[in-house]
């Protein structure tokens, strides 16, 4: 039983079958030894040579397979290489224009930015050319006429009233009293028939007033317009003036922004920041708070311990923070007695300053009035030199008229010629007979030549021609002079004298 389940229950084994000594497995294990031998028969050797050939012929087949495609892969190389050896010969021309494109912008913008600084020179054209005084007392004065006259143009002066407005002013009440409840309509009525009953007697008294007042008004006025006028011309002088100096200035600021923009493009532009407004060095300083004052007595022990500004405000604001009242009441009595100065100290300030206003204003008018007597004497030699002008003007055009009229009398001596003249007339007789046909102009220069090349005797004998017929030009003139003043005029004196000389 027991050997049944362990039958059942283990893996049986087969039996071995015997191996049987025949032919064919003798021959089979001859056939094994052998090749463990390497012993072959001869038809596994016929076999193993075909075999071998067959390799050799696969190999073969195969290296010149591989030898056509190391051929191809290297001119497929070869064709890589040429077409990144033109990929880079374009990348560097590529690269040249950039370079070159690159450079022509740094020119341009190096030139745009000389341009700039050239144009933004011109614009900080800063003149020191004053404005003429001339103007700023006349504009000073008008804004004060204005401020006085409630925003009105100027001050107009008024007109004298006439005798009727006078006498008006005169009889106003009384009429106003024989009829009160009159309008001024009525009134006005009243008073036109009252002033054309009056006599002249009567009205004389108003017209006179009314006379002096218009004399006294155009007097002033004319002055006034006066006055008006030679600051005009001494304005236009000064502006004439100024002008000059502002373009002597430009051209001079002109000239040094070419040469900055021709040698210094370079340069840093030098920082420009807004004007700061000037101060005051006479006027007080403002008093410190009771804080500033600890502060600073406090900056010099915390500077010692080598701590910076900010902080030195961080821990004096944070002790002053911490101290009670009666620890800051010394610093605020000390800000108190700051406060208190300098409000003494902005009192004297202030005075101070109205002094020197009103000092400068005397000193304006006293320039006012020294400027209105050199512009009355500009205006005077003006008008002295527009009345030589026009004198002048005047004598010339009677003294045309009278050359005129003296032309025109063909009873008047005429003027004798000069030596030269004389001697002219004779020299260019003879060189027209010996040189005919020559220009007119050369007959000049060469009469000229000979005249210089005469010597002092043969000049003083065509000299002496000359001085005799001066001496009768003027015999003739001071006879022909007397007989136009003796009333009988040029063209009939002439006749006259001849006929009593016959006679």
């Amino acid at each position: 039983m027991a050997t049944a389940g362990s039958r059942k229950g283990g893996r049986g084994r087969k039996a071995l079958t015997a191996v049987l000594d025949n032919d064919a497995n003798i021959s089979a294990g001859k056939a094994d030894v052998a090749a463990a031998a390497g012993i072959l028969s001869p038809p596994q050797k016929a076999k193993r040579a075909t075999s071998k050939s067959s390799k050799g012929k696969a190999a073969a087949a195969a290296a010149a397979e591989e030898q056509a495609s190391v051929v191809d892969a290297v001119s497929e190389l070869q064709g890589m290489l040429e077409k990144l050896r033109l990929e880079k010969e374009k990348a560097e021309e590529m690269v040249r224009e950039r370079d070159e494109v690159i450079r022509r912008k740094e020119e341009e913008q190096g030139r745009l930015q000389a341009e700039l600084k050239k144009v933004q020179r011109a614009k900080e054209f800063k003149p020191t050319v004053s404005i003429p005084l001339v103007k700023a007392l006349i504009e000073k004065d008008q804004e004060g006429e204005k401020k006085k006259g409630k925003g009105k143009a100027g001050h107009e002066r008024k007109k004298p009233c006439p005798a009727y407005v006078l006498w008006c002013k005169d009889q106003w009440n009384e009429i106003k009293k024989e009829s009160p409840d009159a309008d001024f309509k009525e009134v006005s009525n009243a008073l036109g028939a009252k002033w054309k009953a009056l006599g002249a007697e009567e009205k004389q008294p108003y017209e006179e007033r009314y006379r002096q007042e218009k004399e006294a008004y155009l007097q002033v006025v004319g002055q006034e317009k006066r006055e008006a006028e030679a600051m005009k011309l001494l304005e236009e002088e000064q502006m004439q003036r100024t002008a000059k100096e502002l373009l002597e200035q430009y051209l001079k600021f002109r000239q040094e922004a070419d040469d900055d923009g021709d040698g210094g493009d370079n340069k840093k532009a030098s920082k420009k920041g807004k004007k700061k407004k000037e101060k005051d060095p006479s006027k007080p300083k403002q008093p410190m708070s009771a804080y500033f004052v600890y502060t600073q007595q406090r900056r010099a022990a915390l500077v010692a311990e080598k701590k910076n500004v900010p902080e030195i405000g961080r821990i004096t604001g944070e002790e002053w923070k911490a101290m009670s009242e009666a620890e800051k009441a010394p610093f605020e009595a000390a800000a108190r007695k700051q406060r208190e100065e300098y409000q003494v100290e902005m009192a004297a300030y202030r005075q101070r300053k109205q002094e020197e206003a009103a000092c400068q204003e005397k000193e304006e008018e006293e320039q006012k009035k020294i400027m209105k007597q050199e512009a009355l004497q500009l205006l005077k030699k003006k008008e002295k030199t527009d009345n030589i002008i026009k004198k002048t003007k005047e004598e010339q055009r009677k003294k045309k008229v009278s050359g005129a009229a003296a032309a025109a009398d063909p009873n008047r001596p005429k003027k004798p010629a000069s030596s030269f003249l004389l001697f002219s007339k004779e020299a260019r007789r003879q060189l027209a007979e010996e040189r005919p046909g020559v220009a007119s102009s050369t007959l000049t220069a060469l009469v000229s030549v000979k005249w210089k090349e005469l010597g002092e005797a043969e000049k003083q004998a065509w000299n002496g021609k000359a001085a005799e017929a001066m001496a009768a030009y003027k015999r003739d003139m001071e006879e022909y002079t007397k007989a136009a003043a003796s009333g009988g005029g040029g063209g009939d004196a002439s006749p006259c004298t001849s006929s009593s000389a016959s006679s």
